[in-house]
């Protein structure tokens, strides 16, 4: 894999800064960063892909990240139950699904204004949970164009994330993806499955030092 050079001079000045930091803590974060921007770089197809993803945010220690990520689970379990979201766990990561169904309207790119409670119970979560990262990523099913698609997924992506900033999550700890109809979780032969496949997932990433 080949980096541009603004993404070498921004990992070798992280890198420089983290051998300047006088703690654990703070190494940690800084290295967060790099790897944030790696992933950002290596994962998004976006225009809003940033070049360090998450430098504003805390680290959390290796030893510390099975039980910060517990803890956070059980609370969206509990605030998002009925909701109509599901929590799925992923190793240290969490994943929140939120179909179209729920919150948007049919080829419409804006929040439904009866999902806003669940979206504040979503962002009061993460504002107790701060030191993790989150990939908000647009989805649709086979209807339409692909590149209709992929600008809607965009677009939905982008709703949430400004939604959840309106709510006081850091703009830092966020990033947004469009992936189209490029990644179905069942097959588009019936609208029950193409209801499924049009979503919004929220990936729960934990910031984490070395």
């Amino acid at each position: 894999m080949f980096l541009n050079k603004p993404l070498v001079c921004a990992i070798s000045l992280s890198l420089a800064m983290a051998g300047c930091a006088t703690t654990n803590a703070e190494k940690g974060a800084t290295i967060g960063a790099v790897a944030g921007a790696i992933l950002g770089k290596s994962t998004s197809n976006h225009k809003d892909k940033r070049l360090v993803w998450g430098a504003a945010i805390g680290a959390i220690a290796g030893a510390a990240i099975g039980d910060y990520m517990d803890k956070q689970e059980q609370e969206f379990r509990e605030e998002l139950s009925g909701s109509g979201i599901d929590v799925i766990r992923e190793g240290d990561n969490i994943r929140l699904v939120m179909p179209s169904n729920i919150t948007f309207a049919t080829d419409q790119s804006y929040i439904s204004a009866g999902f806003h409670q669940t979206l504040n119970d979503v962002a009061s979560v993460l504002l107790k949970f701060d030191k993790t990262l989150l990939s908000i990523e647009g989805h649709t099913d086979n209807t339409g164009s692909e590149q209709y698609n992929q600008t809607l997924s965009t677009k939905r992506a982008q709703s949430v994330k400004q939604y959840l900033i309106s709510k006081s999550i850091q703009d830092t700890r966020l990033k947004i993806s469009g992936f189209g109809e490029s990644r179905p979780i069942v097959d588009n032969s019936t609208e029950r499955n193409r209801a499924l496949n049009r979503r919004v997932e929220i990936q729960i990433i934990p910031n984490t030092a070395p």
